[in-house]
């Protein structure tokens, strides 16, 4: 029987190939077979692999026919690398292959990526978290076809006040505005990606309150990411990290 090398499961990053972890890179460059999400992950990261790769893209298939090419690939001994945009264990449904996996007994992988959230504040040159400002971050997502549970619906992630990172919600972008204007001032900054680091990418900071109307005229409806926080104001407080009076483990004097 071949040797079954752990199936690895990559995270893509936002879309630039020099976003790529050097540990993405390795197994990209060197799968034998290479099972990507082509809806969401640019050509050119796909084209990274050897000219003899197999590729398969799985914007049309099913999670059985997922599992099957996952599960058959591995077992001729390949070195398989199912490739997901952004960062795999977020809204990235690793669970539940994953869980296919292990039924058939076969180990896996996960390689994190750079998520969108991370990629937009970078391209803003923004910190999420400012001290007397905000200090969480909060990463979530409105209803739509995938409900979210009742304890964390969007009112109650807006009562926070946080740095709030929405993803899969720019088809219901009337109901956002509407729901987070009851815990958010109108003017409170909101940062609109699409595509980030993208050729393509379209990026917009705009208030609150004219959240939905940019989002229509742009026509957006999916690979979009909101981000409202009033971090994302001009602020200039310092934290006590690099203090003078402040001491710690490496600055005692």
């Amino acid at each position: 029987m071949e040797k079954v090398n752990p199936i690895s499961i990559v995270g893509a990053g936002p879309g630039a190939i020099d976003l790529l972890t050097i540990r993405a890179l390795d197994r990209i460059k060197n799968a034998d077979v290479l099972i990507w999400t082509d809806s969401l992950i640019s050509p050119d990261i796909a084209d990274l692999t050897t000219k003899n790769c197999e590729k398969f893209r799985t914007s049309s298939l099913t999670l059985e026919q997922i599992l099957e090419l996952l599960i058959t690939k591995a077992k001729q001994g390949l070195k398989v690398v199912r490739l997901h945009d952004g960062d795999p264990c977020l809204y990235g449904a690793i669970s539940e292959q994953i869980c296919g996996l292990a039924d058939e007994g076969l180990e896996v992988e996960v390689i994190p990526g750079i998520s969108a959230y991370q990629a937009t504040a970078a391209e803003l040159q923004k910190e999420l978290t400012i001290p007397g400002v905000v200090q969480t971050i909060v990463l979530s997502r409105t209803n739509g076809r995938t409900r979210v549970p009742e304890s964390e619906n969007l009112e109650n992630l807006a009562k926070i006040g946080a740095s709030l990172c929405l993803y899969l919600s720019a088809r219901h972008i009337e109901d956002v505005q509407e729901q987070l204007l009851r815990h958010y001032q109108e003017d409170t900054p909101v940062a609109i990606a699409h595509r980030v680091t993208w050729p393509d990418q379209w990026l917009k900071m705009v208030p609150l309150k004219n959240l939905a109307l940019e989002s229509r005229e742009k026509g957006l409806f999916r690979t979009t990411l909101y981000i409202i926080s009033p971090a994302l104001k001009s602020h200039n407080q310092r934290s006590n990290l690099y203090d003078e009076s402040h001491k710690h483990l490496f600055r005692s004097k």
